[in-house]
């Protein structure tokens, strides 16, 4: 098993921004990124990319948390994000965006622990190899 598909593991970083080109730009030049454009759940996603390898993803703040600030927010792999989403709930936590699925990718939610914190969790769709 890949190690960013064993549970519990942190396995994406992404940003949410209100400058897409200006983040792309800064973290190029920062990082050496180079980023391509896909659109897995229907609008602009980049991944960035380093030696290959896809090391983070940068998208516009969604309508559906327009006035959020521009964020890093990271994601840990778990085995079933439903269960974990109901689990967060029982430990006193929330639920800010319910479980979806992101075609070709998985399926995700993003929870907020009882102090306000804000992570994401995520089913990826096991890849070859995987």
């Amino acid at each position: 098993m890949a190690d960013h598909l064993q549970h519990g593991t942190f396995s994406w970083n992404e940003l949410l921004t209100t400058d897409v080109d200006g983040a792309k730009r800064f973290y190029g030049a920062l990082f050496g990124w180079q980023f391509d454009e896909v659109n897995p759940a229907g609008f602009p996603y980049y991944l960035a990319k380093l030696d290959g390898g896809e090391r983070a993803g940068i998208m516009a703040v969604p309508p559906s948390a327009q006035g959020a600030p521009p964020h890093w927010g990271s994601y840990v792999t778990v085995d079933d994000v439903d269960a974990t989403a109901a689990k967060v709930v029982e430990l006193g936590g929330q639920v800010c965006v319910p479980p979806m699925d992101i075609p070709g990718v998985g399926r995700f939610a993003i929870v907020t622990d009882p102090q306000g914190a804000n992570i994401g969790v995520i089913t990826y769709v096991p890849c070859p190899g995987d």
